[in-house]
């Protein structure tokens, strides 16, 4: 697989979200749901790269989702930032201490910044053991998305599952290392 197109292929949730969202009813909440949508299952795919390696090793990509599904979490941001609170840091910090939702996701962005920040390949040599926040902030995100949707339906319950197969294929990795040096 080529750079550009996996590029290409990363950029099509945007250009459907461009395309789309002039008939959404509910511009602010449809472009809420596409870009958070967007940046959790690219981070799901991106993780998923680890235990799909020994099928088909694509590990080389893993940088360039992570980076896009920052990009999205990033948009997912901007768009309560601007669109939502118009500017106004006092309703965004009102609303970050007043839903729960909106502070993991604060947390969860927060991380994601500093990974973004951090994957250049010198800073990453660096600080490559912070990256493991990774998985506490898909935890992070899967609970924002849950709690930002009220109801719990096929798409929640397919994240969650995949969270915790994520999750599990960690432990059984970091057990596995473990009892190595116990040896």
């Amino acid at each position: 697989m080529k750079r550009s197109l996996l590029f290409f292929v990363l950029l099509l949730p945007l250009l459907y979200l461009l395309i789309s969202v002039q008939s959404a009813n509910d511009p602010i909440k449809y472009i809420f749901t596409c870009t958070g949508i967007s940046s959790l299952i690219i981070l799901i795919l991106s993780l998923s790269l680890t235990p799909l390696k020994k099928i088909i090793n694509l590990i080389k990509y893993r940088r360039m989702m992570g980076l896009f599904s920052f990009f999205y979490a990033l948009l997912h941001f901007l768009n309560f930032y601007i669109l939502d609170a118009q500017f106004d840091v006092t309703f965004v910090l009102k609303e970050t201490l007043d839903k729960p939702f909106i502070y993991l996701g604060m947390i969860a962005f927060s991380i994601l910044l500093f990974m973004a920040i951090t994957s250049t390949r010198k800073l990453f040599a660096k600080f490559n053991k912070w990256h493991k926040l990774v998985y506490i902030v898909l935890i992070l995100v899967v609970i924002h998305e849950a709690m930002a949707q009220k109801v719990l339906g096929n798409l929640e319950f397919m994240f969650i599952f995949m969270t915790i197969v994520l999750l599990g294929y960690r432990a059984f990795l970091f057990r596995v290392k473990w009892l190595k040096k116990k040896k």
